[in-house]
């Protein structure tokens, strides 16, 4: 007759520590701290609690007794797939990786879709503080983590007094970048952004949107622009800006379509990404447009791809953002004043940028 399988009870800590004759805080601490042992003691608990099927101590009851996580959660307002597609993106979650890596905590990913106001997975969240990368200032998520007991750090916005902050100055980079246009001899222009607003609006901004975008970041670069601009003689107003809510290749194609289709004329797109950049001069490229001499296009970032595609545009040390991050939210502790770090920034004149084409010279556009 058979006999049903008696399964071998699990060791814990308490009968390690009585198998090797110690204190369960020598056992805890050849997990936690091991410095605390001899190389010798620790592994024999080691090797000890192998043999006994011991996995180590629990570490939800460890978080419930340090009330220590071990985690950094980065919160972004976007599908999770984003932090891997997107390359700025990318390089901010690395240099936060790092950040953790060195401080030796894990990181946690929370995502919120864009319009999706359900917080609980912010309020459930386990981490010791949040990483809030590039939200709109009223999304819900972030005031979620706000209302949370951990510390906080803001990567690139919004902007909010008595905060910890990381970002460019994106205002200062963008007047830079409009010069150079200005001074090539471009007025002609015309903008492609990225989402301005938790609506979607796939469409021309016009100056009231612009103006009460609750994305910081958009908000302050194309104010940036119409300074620079309107200083050099151009209303804004007679500048076409072209919002795409979603953040892709085509997106930048399908907004440089819309806008030149509509604008002919311009001598210069000046995009808001490189992402978008890219997608301006494969439009460039169906129509049959030589970029720089029929149109000078721009970006913003500084991406690898940017890079080798010998665009024009600001780069910002992404990796650097996220590492700076960490660090700033690792190293809080019972600091009581913010702080706020901004990132150098560098425009780099690629080859998508010349001076505009003469009223003389053909052009090959549709």
């Amino acid at each position: 007759m058979n006999r049903p399988m008696r399964s071998r009870r699990q060791a814990t800590l308490a009968s390690l520590a009585a198998e090797l004759g110690v204190s369960r805080t020598t056992v805890s601490n050849a997990y936690n701290r091991p410095d605390q042992l001899s190389p010798e003691l620790r592994k024999r608990v080691l090797e000890t609690a192998k043999r006994l099927g011991y996995a180590g101590p629990d570490p939800v009851a460890r978080s419930l007794r340090t009330r220590k996580a071990g985690a950094v959660g980065l919160l972004l307002t976007e599908n999770l797939s984003y932090a891997f597609r997107d390359p700025a993106a990318v390089g901010v979650l690395e240099g936060l990786a790092l950040a953790c890596e060195d401080a030796g905590v894990g990181l946690t990913l929370v995502p919120g879709s864009p319009g999706n106001e359900d917080v609980a997975a912010v309020q459930r969240a386990g981490v010791d503080g949040f990483v809030v990368y590039s939200v709109p200032d009223d999304d819900p998520h972030l005031e979620a983590a706000l209302q949370r007991p951990v510390p906080t750090v803001i990567v690139d916005q919004p902007q909010l007094d008595g905060m910890d902050r990381v970002g460019p100055d994106d205002e200062a980079a963008t007047v830079d970048l409009a010069n150079h246009v200005v001074g090539l001899g471009h007025r002609q222009v015309g903008v492609l952004c990225m989402r301005l607003s938790s609506d979607r609006n796939d469409d021309f901004a016009f100056l009231y949107r612009q103006q009460d975008a609750h994305y910081h970041v958009q908000r302050a670069r194309l104010a940036a622009l119409q300074r620079t601009f309107e200083a050099a003689g151009v209303p804004w107003e007679s500048v076409p800006v072209v919002e795409r809510f979603d953040h892709h290749v085509d997106d930048g194609a399908s907004a440089a379509r819309q806008l030149l289709d509509k604008h002919p004329r311009v001598t210069a797109l000046i995009c808001t990404s490189d992402i978008l950049a890219l997608g301006a001069l494969a439009e460039a490229g169906r129509r049959g447009l030589r970029v720089p001499a029929d149109l000078t296009i721009t970006g913003f970032d500084g991406i690898g791809e940017a890079t080798r595609a010998g665009l024009t545009t600001v780069h910002q040390p992404v990796l650097e953002k996220g590492k700076a991050a960490g660090k700033l939210l690792l190293g809080a502790g019972d600091r009581v004043a913010s702080k706020v770090i901004t990132l150098p920034t560098e425009l780099r004149v690629g080859t998508t940028s010349a001076p505009p084409r003469t009223a003389e010279q053909h052009w090959f556009g549709p």
